[in-house]
C-alpha cells in the first residue's frame, strides 16, 4: 500500500498526493496514464482493428471456396476415365477439319481448355442424355465422349459438327443455341445434305434442331422448310 515515484522511484504513503523527493504529482500521473490507455482503445484503432478482421475472414472464405471448386473439379476429372491413344486420335483429326474451316475460337477451348473424358464422371451418370454422343461439364470444361462418336461419325468432318455443337456448350450456350449455331454454319463447315445426308449423325441433328429450333423451318418456298438453306 505505497506509491513509487515513477520520476526518483522513492516509495512515497499510499496517501501522498505529491512525492516527497522530488515533487512529482501522482495525480498528473494516473491522468496520463488514462489518457494513453483511451488513446489505445480510440474508435480509429477499433476500426483499424476490425477492418483487418473483416478481411482476415474474407481471404480465408475466398481460400474456402476455391479449395470447394478445386476438390469439386478434380472429383469430376478422376471419377471417369481417358481417352485412349486411337480415341485422341480421332479428335484431333475433328479438331483440325474445324481449324481448317476457320473456327478459331472453338478450335482453341478444344485443344487446348478442353479435358477429355471416354466414360461418365459422378455427375454426369445422374443426368446421362440416351444416345448422345457427347456431354460437357461448363464451367469446368470438361467433355466426355461416348461411343457412339466414333461408331456413327462417317468421317472427321462429321466428328466436327459434333465438337463444334459441344463447343458451343463449353462457351456457356445452352441447347437450342448450340444446335442453331451448327445448323446454321453446317456450309462453312462443308457438313452438308448432299456430302452427310445419310449419316446418323446429320439425321439425327437435323430432328434434334427441328425439334428445338422450330422458327429454322418455317420457310416453305424453301426445300425442306429450311431457312438457312
Amino acid at each position: 500500500m505505497n506509491k513509487k515515484c515513477p520520476q526518483c522511484h522513492l516509495i512515497n504513503f499510499a496517501e501522498a498526493e505529491i512525492c516527497k523527493r522530488c515533487e512529482f504529482e501522482f495525480a498528473a500521473a494516473t491522468q496520463d496514464d488514462s489518457h494513453d490507455f483511451e488513446t489505445s482503445r480510440s474508435p480509429k484503432r477499433r476500426h483499424r482493428s476490425l477492418s483487418s478482421k473483416v478481411l482476415r475472414r474474407a481471404i480465408i472464405c475466398v481460400v474456402v471456396c476455391f479449395a470447394a471448386v478445386g476438390a469439386f473439379y478434380l472429383s469430376l476429372v478422376f471419377s471417369a476415365d481417358p481417352l485412349v491413344y486411337e480415341q485422341k486420335t480421332r479428335v484431333k483429326r475433328a479438331i483440325r477439319v474445324l481449324e481448317q474451316k476457320g473456327f478459331d475460337r472453338e478450335v482453341f477451348l478444344l485443344r487446348y481448355v478442353t479435358v477429355y473424358r471416354s466414360n461418365d464422371n459422378w455427375l454426369n451418370a445422374s443426368t446421362r442424355e440416351e444416345n448422345a454422343y457427347a456431354a460437357t461439364n461448363f464451367p469446368f470444361e470438361i467433355m466426355t465422349v461416348y461411343p457412339d462418336f466414333f461408331d456413327y461419325a462417317k468421317d472427321d468432318t462429321d466428328a466436327a459438327a459434333v465438337l463444334l455443337h459441344e463447343a458451343q456448350h463449353l462457351l456457356g450456350k445452352d441447347e437450342p443455341e448450340a444446335y442453331r449455331y451448327v445448323w446454321e454454319n453446317r456450309k462453312r463447315l462443308g457438313w452438308t445434305q448432299a456430302s452427310h445426308g445419310n449419316s446418323k449423325v446429320w439425321l439425327n441433328t437435323q430432328r434434334q434442331t427441328r425439334e428445338v429450333c422450330p422458327e429454322l423451318f418455317q420457310c416453305h418456298w424453301k426445300p425442306g422448310g429450311d431457312c438457312t438453306d
